[in-house]
């Protein structure tokens, strides 16, 4: 018998976070994944009236593929995703990985590569389809949230069921506020850095982009970046594990970047990828009220309570600052007093003090109302 859950999850996501309309065609694409959460969205997908395209996927047969595919090859497939998802109106990834660390032996020259390569197709279902990407619970991701399975399983539904349209609605006078904004100031531990985002609009994700949803997200203006910033919280990026990484912004770009742990080699590889990956693409506060812990899962960690991420890389064109990478690496930085704390300025008023916006008009989006 199919758990409810995921047949619930499956109809949130077709009707409300890519709403899904009769006759459009969904590509769907799992990975590590049971067979009953590709059955429940094709069902859900039928009654919508759309037209599902479903790609099952395993992580340790796509490492295998990116370790022998020469570049030929890569284009190649990159030209057929591209073509197929240009037919496309909406897109699910859904990824379950049972090991975040997989492809952490395919070398820096071949990811770079891979990179670059699928770019095209990256930005083209980005910008012109109804998209929406998560995890899928599983014990690896349970021990990295020091859960046990059970219980991480209960956490993920809760987070991934929260009560979105209230969250939207307590989301708009951030928003108001936001677009009104043009100096932003973040202090935290080894953290003070400022910016604009003038002009550049403030954008919602409250259960239509990533599941589990929390945020709101801008850009920098580009060039406006000056100070340094130490993310607190660990990540993985294509396989590779840092924590503590520390950038220092002059102008815009990224003039230094270390780790506390990881190798700075292959940190310094990634934001090389491309003149756009030393510049940022997004800034976003998090404030989803169930995810509390970072679990070294950025889908997730990204939405904490009480964070902001600063993410090198590409840009959205619904909050464009110009900037394009091959990258999109959201660094997040949580500022609960547990965390050692952190403010948030908007034009020299403080909005938000160790994790808790502080305005009257805000007081909504904290977790004792939101969790309610």
């Amino acid at each position: 018998m199919t758990d409810p859950r995921i047949t619930q999850l499956a109809t949130n996501l077709i009707n409300d976070a890519v709403r899904l309309q009769a006759g459009e065609n969904i590509l769907i694409e799992t990975t590590d994944t049971p067979d009953e959460l590709s059955t429940e969205l094709v069902k859900a997908v039928e009654k919508a009236g759309g037209n599902a395209f479903v790609h099952n996927y395993n992580s340790r047969v796509r490492r295998q593929v990116l370790l022998s595919a020469s570049e030929a090859q890569m284009k190649l497939s990159a030209d057929l995703a591209l073509a197929e998802m240009k037919r496309m109106q909406a897109y699910i990834a859904i990824r379950g990985a049972d090991n975040a660390m997989e492809n952490c032996d395919v070398s820096d020259e071949k990811m770079l590569m891979y990179r670059k390569i699928t770019k095209e197709t990256l930005d083209y279902r980005v910008n012109k389809t109804k998209w929406c990407v998560l995890r899928w619970p599983n014990p690896s991701m349970a021990q990295g949230a020091k859960m046990s399975t059970e219980a991480f399983e209960d956490f993920y539904f809760k987070a991934c069921l929260a009560d979105y349209p209230k969250m939207g609605r307590a989301a708009q006078n951030l928003i108001d506020l936001m677009n009104k904004t043009d100096k932003v100031r973040l202090v935290a531990n080894d953290t003070d850095i400022t910016f604009s985002i003038k002009g550049i609009p403030a954008v919602p994700c409250c259960g239509n982009m990533n599941i589990p949803d929390g945020e709101v997200y801008t850009a920098p203006v580009n060039g406006s970046i000056n100070g340094v910033i130490h993310y607190n919280t660990p990540t993985l990026y294509e396989g590779k594990h840092f924590s503590g990484v520390r950038l220092v912004f002059k102008e815009g770009k990224i003039v230094e970047a270390t780790c506390d742990s990881g190798d700075n080699a292959q940190l310094n590889a990634i934001f090389d990828t491309d003149e756009g990956a030393r510049r940022v693409g997004e800034f976003a506060i998090g404030f989803n009220p169930f995810v509390n812990a970072p679990m070294c899962d950025i889908l997730f960690d990204e939405k904490i309570a009480g964070s902001i991420h600063f993410t090198p890389g590409m840009c959205y064109e619904d909050a464009y600052n110009g900037n394009q990478s091959a990258i999109h690496w959201d660094l997040v930085l949580i500022m609960r007093p547990e965390y050692g704390g952190g403010e948030i300025w908007f034009d020299d008023k403080l909005i938000r003090k160790d994790g808790l916006f502080v305005l009257d008009e805000l007081k909504c989006l904290n977790p004792d109302q939101l969790g309610e």
